[in-house]
């Protein structure tokens, strides 16, 4: 195969290469990486490396290839436009930096259900990003016998430069939809290898009749299937990594015929403050030999890694395997959801803890995708948290038009008879500034209230501002916490904030009109 990679490689235009790596064992990852100083041990066995200057997506240099016959493209901030001929002349200068270097190929896939799976090939510029692509991707060590459905460089020592490439910095996301060719230069977060890749399923996959989503998924003994939507630092992977729930995967799904369906086959854990207490799934496979470790401060003596040190960066993460959870869900595929979850981090203190949403809410909330980013998940973000809507809630992820994603989740929510809920792991008491972050255990105690059935025959108070109809009670928690104005001292300052988010929430949703 050897022969037929390097004729595929020349044929992409990396030529004279220096040494392949083809499919190595992650031993050989991990001791090239060393080798090469990218990295170091824990003294557990990850690998801890830094990324900067770019310690998280930078959403101002995505760009997808207009080729000017789709209407269903959705242009705007987010994807931005970029020529096929400048996607090409940056190819070329991208392959030319790759030649006489060596290379990491891992050929995986995307797609634990074979019906929609794709296959993929990532061409790494380091050790590590190559087990990185190994733990995050499904991977077999197995090599493609036939040309892959989706090629993705990644380049992060080659910069862009953007007059001649028309782009906005040194770095430079680009994906071409038709090709399936990923094209990523100036920055060493593993992360942009994993959305672009995201981003080509989002656009393939409705036209299977298949709703892609970002969300984690469980499923519990029974076979009931829950999803937690959200954006990064909600509780997506805290929530849905538990020890009596197996675990279908943690960011990226598919919602088709048969059900639930996780895209990779590893976890990209955000692990910034990471509890050994309150996460310990987490905490196990983020401690383990062959898990990556980005951004982390690590002691030079102990080689203990250091959780609670921000100085890298707030989104600091760890990207490990399915196999290193115990109770994974075998074969990553799950049945139709019997409730979806919808995470919200809302840094004003003013949404319920939870609450119950009717259909019309559900897609409201859904195209509304509100949330605080946290501090580092992007690059340009201050160390307050920001208050954003982002559609569905991965609006960065999505190339098409937000009404594609809203019309699939209304007929499956419909035909399955899902249930869906709203989730304020963000702030009580006050805002950022003056209440404290919700509980991890109080949010785990009402998500089991809904799993167990014991919300059955429940009663609900409706929130007068935002309508949505909450519990009057949950056994083991405060009562106090689910009528949020009763946990501020200042009520007057309660209420005004809270009218403030509900108009911000309906200007927000003004834009989808000429959609729906």
């Amino acid at each position: 195969m050897v022969s037929s990679l390097n004729n595929w490689l020349e044929e992409l235009g990396i030529v004279h290469q220096i040494e392949i790596l083809h499919n190595p064992n992650r031993s050989v990852l991990i001791e090239r990486s060393l080798k090469e100083e990218e990295g170091v041990l824990t003294n557990d066995g990850a690998l801890g490396l830094i990324t900067t200057p770019y310690t998280g997506r930078s959403p101002n240099d995505k760009f997808i290839v207009d080729y000017q016959d789709r209407s269903d493209l959705w242009w705007g901030d987010v994807n931005q436009r970029i020529s096929q001929d400048d996607f090409c002349r940056f190819q070329s200068r991208i392959t030319a930096y790759l030649n006489k270097r060596k290379l990491y190929v891992i050929d995986c896939y995307i797609g634990t259900d074979i019906n929609y799976r794709l296959s993929v090939r990532v061409i790494a510029e380091f050790a590590w990003q190559a087990l990185a692509v190994q733990n995050l991707f499904i991977y077999d060590s197995l090599v493609h016998t036939e040309e892959p459905d989706m090629t993705i460089l990644a380049a992060p020592g080659f910069n862009s430069q953007p007059v001649l490439d028309h782009v906005n910095s040194k770095a430079a996301i680009m994906i071409d939809l038709h090709k399936k060719i990923v094209l990523i230069a100036g920055s060493k977060y593993v992360g942009e290898i994993k959305k672009s890749a995201f981003t080509i399923m989002n656009a393939i996959l409705p036209d299977f009749n298949v709703l892609p989503m970002h969300c984690s998924a469980n499923v519990g003994d029974d076979g009931d299937v829950a999803l937690y939507f959200g954006l990064s630092g909600t509780g997506k992977t805290t929530l849905s990594s538990t020890s009596d729930r197996k675990l279908i995967g943690d960011d990226e799904h598919g919602w088709g015929e048969n059900g639930v369906f996780n895209f990779e086959g590893g976890c990209y854990a955000k692990i910034i403050r990471l509890n050994r207490d309150h996460e310990p799934v987490i905490w196990k496979a983020t401690n383990q030999y062959g898990t990556v470790l980005e951004n982390v401060v690590i002691e030079p003596g102990t080689r203990i890694a250091d959780f609670n040190d921000a100085r890298y960066a707030e989104n600091s993460r760890a990207a490990y395997h399915l196999d290193c959870i115990d109770n994974i869900m075998p074969g990553g595929i799950g049945g139709h959801p019997k409730n979806l979850f919808f995470l919200t981090a809302d840094a004003f203190g003013v949404m319920p803890p939870l609450a119950k949403l009717d259909q019309d809410q559900a897609i409201y909330y859904f195209l509304s995708g509100y949330t605080s980013k946290i501090a580092g998940t992007e690059r340009g973000l201050g160390q307050e948290p920001k208050a954003t809507f982002s559609t569905c809630f991965g609006e960065p992820f999505l190339p098409l038009t937000p009404n594609i994603y809203a019309k699939l989740l209304k007929e499956k929510m419909v035909a399955h008879k899902s249930q869906i809920w709203l989730i304020n792991t963000g702030w009580t008491g006050g805002d950022y500034s003056t209440g404290k972050r919700m509980p991890i255990p109080h949010t785990r105690r009402m998500i089991n209230w809904i799993l167990q059935g014991e919300h059955i025959g429940s009663s609900y108070h409706i929130d007068p501002i935002f309508n949505l109809s909450i519990p009057n009670e949950i056994p083991g928690i405060p009562t106090d916490l689910l009528y949020p104005v009763k946990t501020w001292k200042d009520k007057s300052a309660f209420n005004k904030i809270a009218k403030k988010l509900r108009t911000d929430f309906d200007n927000n949703f003004r834009k989808f009109e000429r959609f729906l």
